[in-house]
């Protein structure tokens, strides 16, 4: 006789306890135990969030249990059942054996979970019952363009993808404190400002001051915004003026420390943003959305300054180059319409497009090709949580006709969708994904350009060759034998529906790879490390900033009102406070941003789901993070250094995946 004792944990999902029979049986190699029921008399077992311990005595010893079979009933009011994972302990050797399920268990259908259940499909024992859970995944998980001409999403939210119950109550809790206190903010002083020390009212302590409101009117704060703000990566290094920019030497000559434009060119010192993409973009009502140019200087100093703001794409009278040496607001208002656009990119394709859908598409392809126990899917799964039940959300109170966005900012949801789908011609994971590559596209990979002052690159690297280290070792471990890569059909099925066009019933995610067709782990190395620095880094730069940027509005305004300014004829102060967005729709913006920019799970590298239990792949992710804590050391050690720290990227405030 042999004792076994079993630990089971509920997950934390709403309505993830059971009341319903619960039945296992223990396998091992050539051999099984009796069917056991798990209870405890006189106690409510399997309730949501608990770990359950019970033991069981068998004829049968199986020194280390290899498998379990598990199944439950439709007994009770409340059945159905989330299932974190299982833990079976032989008592005679003190083996423990890990089956990690992270799944609803459905009634009267049978499950098997392998201990260290990671391998290839082909190398897999049980693969009728392998392919019998793919199909099911591939019903539950089904692919819908949502929004004609955006990216592919899941078409009902499968209930494995739902928040845990205590993740979407804080959510909603925020948001509701957040909402009242608005609505007091309104009450007390109403909608319209009074002067611009009254916007400063609204940062109370329960919304706390944003970063952003502590400069005002400050050409070297809007300089570090475009290295080190949310939307870091369209600057691109100057090697010629657009025929459209009607910039000329003279204009910015006073701004260059006696260069000519052509000799701070070949010093790598002038730089552009040209968001011609916004031309023709839609607004709500008579609001007005500028395509500007901007051209910037850096200087001796290791400031990133403007010298010179074109609002539209065509030069002409009515369109002038707006300078520093310009009437102070004039500079200011040209200045602030430039970030509309800024603000109006970020939020459609920085933040909401190049890591939220594109994401999603990508880990709705995984969950339908790859299967639970394949190495890539184990991989993967920690940096796809939560994100289809927060992409759901946002469809349903941001994204959507009438929504947030339609509310707060000048573009509407119609002006974003337009940017979006723009967007989709062009963006791709071997470019855009791959922080190297997208730097070196935009001739700002050498560190010596804009040395001391692009923060957000200088950490990020560290970060993307961590990843990608960790992502090679990984993949190398799993396919070391030969043609183990070109004959993993799941994989391969994989990268096919990845790269099948949208039409057809794919992604349609272009610069997979090889099209797809992993030939070499190089291109699968790729592909991860592009995946996993999205889902981590990259949505970590483009959103924990939110509140300090968007609760500013004279700093990164989301709406503006009125008509950019035709000439250089000076303004006024109160012009520019009645081209902000008023007290309520600036409160909303600071509601959605508030929620959005506050980090609600677990750090880069310490997972949520650990499902990664092979010892030798285990040992990889501990060298994964003990490099992480090393960058953090770096970081903080640079920060000492530098006159305006970045803490956005230190590991331990990326959370894993995009679940916010």
């Amino acid at each position: 006789m042999v004792s076994y004792k079993i630990t089971v944990k509920t997950g934390d999902k709403k309505g993830a306890g059971t009341d319903a029979n619960v039945y296992i049986i223990l396998h091992g190699k050539g051999t099984q135990t009796n069917k056991y029921t798990l209870d405890t008399f006189f106690k409510n077992d399997f309730e949501r969030g608990n770990i359950d311990n019970y033991s069981v005595d068998s004829e049968v010893n199986i020194p280390e249990v290899q498998r379990i079979e598990l199944w439950r009933d439709a007994y009770g009011l409340f059945s159905n059942w989330y299932l974190d994972l299982i833990e079976v302990t032989n008592l005679a050797t003190n083996i423990t054996s890990i089956f990690p399920a992270m799944k609803w268990i459905k009634e009267n259908q049978r499950y098997f979970f392998n201990h260290i259940n990671t391998c290839l499909p082909q190398n897999d024992p049980f693969k009728e019952e392998r392919m019998f859970e793919l199909q099911s995944m591939q019903r539950d998980y089904q692919i819908q363009v949502k929004v004609p001409g955006l990216p592919a999403q899941v078409k009902e939210l499968p209930d494995d993808e739902r928040f845990s119950f205590d993740y979407q109550f804080n959510i909603g809790l925020k948001g509701k404190i957040y909402q009242v206190e608005s609505q007091r903010l309104v009450l007390a002083s109403g909608v319209e400002w009074k002067d611009v020390e009254d916007v400063k009212s609204v940062y109370t302590p329960v919304f706390g001051i944003p970063q952003g409101s502590k400069t005002f009117n400050d050409d070297a704060a809007f300089g570090r915004q475009r290295l080190n703000g949310l939307n870091p990566s369209i600057l691109n290094l100057c090697t010629n003026i657009p025929e459209s920019f009607g910039v000329t030497e003279t204009m910015v000559k006073p701004f260059l420390e006696g260069k000519t434009m052509k000799q701070a060119m070949d010093a790598k010192r002038l730089f552009i943003i040209d968001l011609a993409i916004l031309e023709g973009c839609p607004t709500t009502g008579d609001n007005i959305m500028t395509c500007p140019f901007a051209l910037f200087y850096f200087n001796d100093a290791k400031c990133l300054m403007p010298i010179a703001i074109q609002l539209f794409q065509k030069k002409g009278p009515c369109n002038p180059v707006f300078l520093p040496s310009d009437p102070t607001y004039t500079w200011m208002l040209a200045k602030m319409w430039y970030s509309l656009a800024d603000s109006t990119y970020h939020q459609s394709l920085t933040h909401l497009n190049f890591t939220h859908l594109m994401m999603e598409g990508i880990s709705l392809a995984s969950k339908r090709n790859l299967a639970p126990a394949h190495p890539i899917m184990k991989l993967l799964n920690a940096h796809f949580l939560y994100l289809m039940a927060i992409n759901s959300l946002a469809l349903g109170t941001l994204i959507n006709p009438g929504g947030a966005i339609d509310k707060v900012s000048s573009a509407g949801i119609n002006g974003h969708f337009h940017i979006m789908k723009k967007s989709m011609a062009f963006w791709r994971l071997d470019i855009h994904g791959s922080l190297p590559e997208d730097l070196k596209r935009r001739r700002v990979f050498d560190q010596s350009v804009l040395n001391g002052a692009y923060h957000m690159r200088d950490d990020a690297l560290l970060l993307y060759d961590a990843i990608r280290t960790y992502v090679n070792k990984y993949v190398v471990h799993y396919y070391s034998a030969h043609n183990s890569l070109t004959t993993d059909y799941e994989l391969q099925n994989w990268g096919a529906e990845l790269v099948k066009s949208r039409d057809e019933g794919g992604i349609g995610i272009l610069g997979v790879p090889n099209n797809g067709k992993f030939v070499a782990t190089d291109q699968l190395v790729l592909a991860l490390t592009a995946i996993i620095y999205t889902c981590s880094v990259g949505h970590a730069a483009a959103n924990f900033q939110q509140f300090d940027e968007y609760g500013a509005p004279f700093h990164y305004p989301y709406f503006m009102a009125g008509s950019p300014p035709k000439d250089k004829n000076p303004v006024t102060i109160e012009t520019v406070l009645g081209s902000i967005a008023n007290r309520m729709k600036l409160l909303e913006t600071m509601t959605i941003n508030k929620v959005l920019s506050e980090k609600a799970t677990q750090s880069l590298g310490d997972f949520e789901k650990q499902l990664i239990v092979d010892p030798p792949a285990m040992k990889i992710v501990e060298e994964f993070q003990q490099n992480l804590r090393e960058i953090g050391k770096t970081i903080d050690e640079r920060n000492k250094e530098r006159k305006h720290p970045y803490d956005e990227l230190l590991p331990s405030a990326i959370p894993n995946a995009i679940s916010i």
